[in-house]
This record gives C-alpha cells, structure tokens and sequence, in this order.
C-alpha cells in the first residue's frame, strides 16, 4: 500500500501544518493537521518554531502512545490532548497567554484497516482539511463535505474592506485582526469543540465517517492550503486535482498552486499563500 506525502510552509522557514504517517500491525493511520495562524501578538512557549507549530507535532508525538495502547480514535484525540495541555500548561506557567493565543488545528485523522479484499476507511475530523477517495473508474468521492461556517463571516468582511479601498494584506489583516481574536476564543472556550484545541469542555463534535477502498482506488488527504487550487483558484476540479495526483504526483499540484499564488494578490484570502500539505495513500490487492 503505497503512501506519500508533503508538506511545505508558505514561507520556507516556517509551516504550522504536518502529515503523520503511522503504521502499526493490522492498521495505517494517516493524520492531517493544519495548524491555525497564531492571532496573538507574540508566541509564549516556543519562540524558535511558535506555538502552533509545537502545537501540531506534539499533538502527534502524543498520539502515538493513544494508538499504541489500542484507544480508538476519539479516545486517542482526547487522550494526546490531555498530554499536550499538560505540557503546554508547564511550558506557559510563567506566562499570562490570553485565550485568543491557545493554539488551534484542523484535524483529519484517517484509519486503514484491511477489509475483504478492501480497505476500512475510518474518518474523525474536525475543522477542514479535505479528504478524496478516487476510484479505479476515474469518479472521485468526497469522504467529509463540510463547509466552514465562519468563511461566509470572513469573505464579508473582506469584501467590505476591499470596498473601502483597503487592498494591502497587511492593513487588511489589521483591520481583520479583532474579528479574527474573537472568533479564536469562541473556537477555544466551545462546550463542543469543532477544532482541536487545548481545552475542550466536553467532547470534540468531530464529524465520524466510513468509507470502503476498493483494490485500486487512491486517498488524497489534503490541508486547505493545498486545496485552494480547488476552491479558491478553480485551477482543478475535485476530478482533475485527483487525476493529477494519481500515483503520488503532489508535486505538480503544489508548483502550480504557488505560481499562481506568485502571480496574484491574496484577493478574497487573509493570506497571500497558506501552508499546503497533502497525503496519497493507494488501496494495494
């Protein structure tokens, strides 16, 4: 069962997704994260790599451990975060970090498991990465349709900047920022959370999905930030990103997602480009 991956920052120092590939007996998981832009002033328990990148991959270091214990997959999430806010709490405890700093992530955590001369496909996703499952016929299945309440908010109150003739990122994303501060704490101090974050106060209301793979069939997991060929550019349909990437070809996509970028303002985007990560898995015999 071939699988590949990449992951490349919007800028080359720096990049708040990561892809996970964990295989263990009987079983692939492949973990998806996109890390959300920090809204705070600063970062407070790492000032090398920032907080949303430690975020991430500590949050994958201690989910690891969940799986190898034989949680499923909601009770490895709430296990790994419990781990994370510990550290985080350590890391913090000379620091007052406002609630709009608490680092956030999109997460789509997909399981593999043989099944008759197929694949188990399990989804737990919160947030909005993208998943794809393309098929042997060339028809190309979305295994969690989800739309981001908060986009509709977000192109609003862009469209009105951009009508009062405010064009620059930088002042856009000023004027931006106190919509984007009040809408982290919201995500953060959620009953039900639909981001992994810090603190949930409750469970995760991650969305639960299976799918079967066929013999022949490919997965591609991708971040938004690789998706925006899609949604943002219309560069691609959901088909032609799929057939593009046939046999792990991600490279090619990613070239033709940052000419574009290269080649436009950020439009109706907070950022010009975005981090982009993406995984092909193919269903073996």
């Amino acid at each position: 069962m071939p699988c590949l991956s990449l992951s490349v920052g919007a800028t080359p120092a720096h990049n708040e997704d990561h892809i996970a590939i964990l295989d263990s007996p009987g079983m692939t998981d492949l973990l998806v994260l996109d890390g959300g832009t920090s809204v705070a002033a600063r970062d407070y328990i790492d000032e090398i790599d920032g907080d949303v990148v430690w975020f991430v991959r500590r949050f994958c270091a201690a989910v690891e451990p969940a799986i190898a214990a034989g949680l499923d997959q909601r009770e490895a999430v709430h296990c790994a975060i419990d781990t994370v806010r510990a550290a985080f709490q350590e890391r913090a405890a000379h620091h007052d970090v406002p609630v709009h700093a608490w680092p956030i992530a999109a997460l789509t955590w997909i399981r593999i498991t043989p099944a008759a001369g197929a694949h188990r496909l399990q989804l737990y996703c919160l947030g909005d990465c993208i998943s794809l499952l393309a098929l042997a016929d060339g028809s190309v299945r979305d295994l969690d349709p989800y739309t981001n309440p908060q986009e509709a908010v977000l192109q609003t109150a862009i469209a009105r900047l951009r009508a009062e003739g405010v064009h620059d990122p930088a002042e856009r994303h000023a004027r931006l920022l106190p919509l984007l501060r009040k809408r982290r704490e919201e995500q953060n101090m959620a009953p039900r959370p639909t981001v992994l974050c810090l603190k949930p106060d409750g469970p995760f209301a991650a969305r639960r999905h299976e799918a079967v793979a066929p013999a022949g069939a490919f997965l591609l997991g991708m971040t938004d930030g690789f998706y925006r060929v899609v949604d943002s550019y219309g560069l691609h349909t959901q088909a032609s990103l799929a057939a593009l990437c046939a046999g792990g070809n991600l490279h090619n996509a990613l070239a033709q997602l940052r000419r574009h970028e290269a080649g436009n303002d950020a439009g109706q985007a907070v950022k010009k480009a975005d981090d982009a990560s993406a995984v092909w898995w193919r269903a073996g015999a």
